[in-house]
């Protein structure tokens, strides 16, 4: 039996999480993508098959203070964004990596801006 690395691994775990997972208009799916140095979040209308908002810690309003201090303000940003569309729940998409750490910090940020994830 071949082994599978790392890559192949989180793959197979993203497409299992998007199989259960579809965004709306209404409530569309929160993706996150993570690298080494930055996360990112877009709010995706899967129906529609497009973009509502998105953030990342590359964004100007974003000030460069840790990780998990930037990922907080990025779930904070992309609350205030999908607020301002006029929506007011997702569903959260954690793209194959554990809910730990950034994600989670991500998570937590969106629900206190008052979005329910």
């Amino acid at each position: 039996m071949a082994k599978i690395d790392r890559k192949q691994m989180r793959r197979r775990i993203r497409y299992r999480i998007r199989r259960k997972i579809h965004g709306t208009a209404e409530r569309p799916r929160l993706a996150v993508f993570r690298s080494i140095k930055h996360i990112y979040v877009q709010a995706v209308d899967d129906v529609a098959g497009h973009t509502l908002a998105q953030a990342s810690s590359r964004d100007a309003e974003i000030k460069p203070t840790g990780n998990v201090e930037s990922a907080k303000q990025v779930g904070a940003l992309v609350a205030k964004r999908l607020k301002d569309a006029g929506v007011k729940e997702a569903v959260f998409d954690r793209g194959g990596v554990l809910y730990h750490g950034r994600v989670r910090a991500l998570a937590e940020a969106a629900r206190e801006a008052g979005l329910k994830v």
